[in-house]
């Protein structure tokens, strides 16, 4: 029996996860389950699951769910906060982490868990991106294995030779990272800045969480995803070539310098990458409905667009600069896309403030966490002003 802690077990990617391991209940068991605010959820999941513990990063929601554990006498031990967070990823009944909280809030429980040796099945892709060398060396000195659950980095590993080194030494001339678009691919970029948070979410493919549906639309997803590529694969940014692929059935490729290029396939449904990354290096079943090649008919691709999508310039020159650089940019974004969701930006203003931000947070070398989380705090504290500079009247 696998012990399973799912940081972030009220979202898309937490629910997904406990659906494949109900799917294999002799295999899999939920030892830990954590949220922000979501009482009601992580109860209904604790009732369904009866993990050891339950963790709300909200000390006031911790106390509600406290109170429903003992009236249904559950014996769920409920914690709160980082300290919370970070316990549960270190379990010793714990062998694998789904890292799924979204956004800087997922840093310090990924990295406890990978500092810990647990499998790392990350889906914060932030954690990542903020934090680069630093959570790098930590999954290798504590001898922790890191499976990528976002859908594109998850296709690449498994693209990827079983005992991947490097990308020259593998034969690997680039990677083809993919991209649906989002719900504006096609739409003209003047017409971008009356675009509305419910617009913005309406993902034509995925069922997504809302920060992350905005960060589609803006494909920031993409960039987010093309600084993780560099760090999980030891790839420059260079060799990365970002695809869009509107029917999200290719999730990503790699070209070996023979010529040729290999893709994995699959339904756009999250549990593929899950119960992959869970399972490795075995499989199991997902339950996701089979793809039929001859309902899809046809697959298309695009060159991206970075008039409509600036975000996907910024990241790529974000990628080639290094050190906090990385931290700026996603402490940036999350605060613009929060802006936007609460009707406080236009849709057009996330990537101004995200540049804005880039401009007046000089990048450090990121040697530290106490330097990466400097740098997080200063990007949002100046992005914090460039919103208010640019907030709709």
């Amino acid at each position: 029996m696998i012990g399973v802690t799912v940081l972030g077990s009220t979202g898309s990617i937490g629910v997904n996860t406990l659906d494949v391991i109900a799917q294999h209940p002799a295999q899999y068991r939920a030892v830990a389950l954590t949220a922000n605010r979501n009482v009601e959820r992580l109860f209904e999941q604790c009732v369904a699951h009866h993990p050891d513990y339950a963790v709300m990063c909200d000390v006031d929601a911790a106390e509600q769910l406290q109170q429903k554990i003992q009236l249904a006498g559950l014996t769920t031990q409920v914690l709160a906060g980082v300290e919370g967070l970070e316990k549960v990823a270190t379990l010793a009944q714990c062998e694998q982490v789904m890292a799924a909280i979204v956004g800087a809030a997922g840093l310090l429980p990924t990295l406890a868990a990978a500092r810990a040796g647990k499998r790392v099945l990350l889906a914060n892709k932030e954690a990542l991106v903020m934090s680069g060398q630093l959570f790098m060396d930590a999954v290798r000195e504590h001898g922790a294995a890191l499976l990528p659950i976002d859908s594109e980095h998850n296709a690449i590993f498994q693209c990827m030779p079983p005992r991947f080194s490097a990308l020259e030494s593998d034969g690997i001339e680039q990677i083809l990272l993919t991209g649906s678009g989002g719900p504006f691919r096609t739409v003209a970029p003047e017409a971008l800045v009356d675009v509305t948070p419910a617009q913005a979410c309406a993902h034509p493919n995925w069922v997504m969480g809302r920060k992350i549906s905005v960060d589609s639309a803006t494909m920031m997803n993409k960039g987010l995803e093309l600084i993780e590529a560099c760090w999980i694969f030891a790839a420059p940014a260079e060799k990365i070539q970002i695809v869009v692929h509107p029917q999200s059935i290719i999730h990503s490729m790699v070209e070996y310098i023979d010529g040729s290029v290999l893709a994995q396939m699959g339904s756009p449904d999250m549990r593929i990458p899950i119960a992959h990354a869970m399972a490795w290096p075995q499989r199991m079943s997902s339950g996701v409905e089979r793809l039929n090649l001859f309902d899809i008919a046809r697959l298309d691709f695009e060159r991206p667009d970075d008039a409509r999508f600036p975000c996907l310039r910024l990241a790529r020159e974000v990628a080639e600069q290094g050190g906090t650089a990385a931290a700026v940019l996603n402490a940036a974004n999350e605060v613009a896309v929060e802006a936007f969701l609460e009707e406080r930006l236009r849709f057009t203003d996330i990537s101004r403030v995200i540049e804005a931000t880039l401009a007046d947070v000089s990048a450090q070398v990121a040697t530290t966490l106490a330097t990466i989380l400097q740098a997080d705090a200063d990007a949002r504290e100046v992005a914090q002003r460039h919103v208010s500079g640019l907030k709709i009247k």
